[in-house]
């Protein structure tokens, strides 16, 4: 259960930014149910996601057809015990930000405007994960420079302001990266990643009593392990942003911002890579990626209802 205590909040960043510590969960990668939000003891949750969200054969359309099976590594791992510490880091993250007047408050009107994207795509969120019916979705903005934005096990979502700001998101690129976010939460890909790491341990362990291996067979599976997030990251990635995608356009955002939400992440690597980019790789490549998707999921977007509110970026600060 989240910790769900009143938390101290600021209307304006502090000028010397204090370090924030990301939990090891945080990803540095015609509906019919009945949806509502509510406030309780001062945190924002949305619940009550139904099961029929769309006709049988609307998810024949989009990218499912695209996307893979869940991996079995998955299994070796519990979806609640991942989801359970997911909530105790985000909670913990919370009270850390709160205490360093990082957390926006509620009356913040890009917060809300965070929220509003978010009960716009959670209806969509079932059929690909059964289990997001019952999530305690959650929301948050911290003040922070950085280009970052994520979507921890079980629906805690953060944003950075500075993503916002610095690249003066439109609502329909906010989305996107939203649902991108999203979609790494409802593939499990952290859970999977465990599951991966569980599996090279258990078989590096038995290769090494079996083979005399000793310490050097300590440092293969540690090379292994690095091995399998690597390649995992990868396709993760391009999964993410096919799902990410569909669940846009179907809660009525413009999938085609996915280019222009890139072009702008590219254009602030030019620098120094952002972290948001560290681990959700850019470039001309996937922009491609997402022009060739665009046709599976535009129809989806010109047949769903449409916000009913722009809200815009941020102003611009010196």
């Amino acid at each position: 259960m989240p910790d769900l205590r009143p938390l101290p909040a600021v209307a304006d960043r502090p000028d010397d930014e204090p370090e924030l510590t990301l939990p090891p969960l945080a990803h540095r990668g015609g509906c019919t149910c009945a949806l509502h939000a509510r406030r309780r003891a001062g945190g924002w949750l949305l619940a009550g996601a139904g099961a029929g969200l769309w006709p049988g054969a609307g998810q024949a359309q989009g990218v499912a057809k695209d996307v893979g099976e869940q991996s079995r590594f998955s299994g070796l791992v519990s979806a609640e015990d991942v989801e359970k510490a997911a909530a105790d880091q985000y909670s913990q993250l919370k009270r850390e930000a709160a205490s360093k007047r990082l957390l926006a408050p509620e009356t913040d009107p890009q917060l809300q405007r965070l929220r509003a994207t978010a009960e716009r795509i959670i209806p969509f969120c079932a059929p690909w994960n059964s289990r997001a019916k019952g999530w305690r979705w959650e929301v948050i903005l911290i003040r922070k420079k950085d280009l970052n934005a994520f979507c921890m096990p079980g629906g805690k979502i953060a944003y950075f302001d500075g993503i916002l700001q610095r690249l003066q998101l439109s609502d329909d690129e906010v989305a996107v990266i939203m649902g991108h976010e999203m979609a790494h939460a409802l593939r499990e890909h952290a859970r999977e990643r465990m599951g991966k790491t569980v599996a090279t341990r258990v078989g590096a362990g038995l290769l090494s009593s079996l083979l005399g291996l000793g310490n050097l067979g300590d440092a293969a599976l540690n090379i292994g392990a690095q091995l399998l997030t690597l390649k995992f990251s990868r396709e993760d990635e391009s999964e993410a942003d096919l799902v990410g995608l569909e669940l846009a356009a179907r809660a009525g955002y413009n999938p085609a911002a996915g280019v222009t939400l890139w072009q702008k992440m590219m254009k602030a690597a030019e620098g120094a890579p952002p972290e948001f980019m560290s681990t959700h790789p850019a470039g001309p490549t996937r922009v491609r990626d997402i022009q060739q998707t665009l046709p599976k999921v535009q129809p989806l977007y010109a047949g769903a209802p449409k916000p009913p509110r722009v809200y815009g970026p941020p102003p611009t600060t010196p």
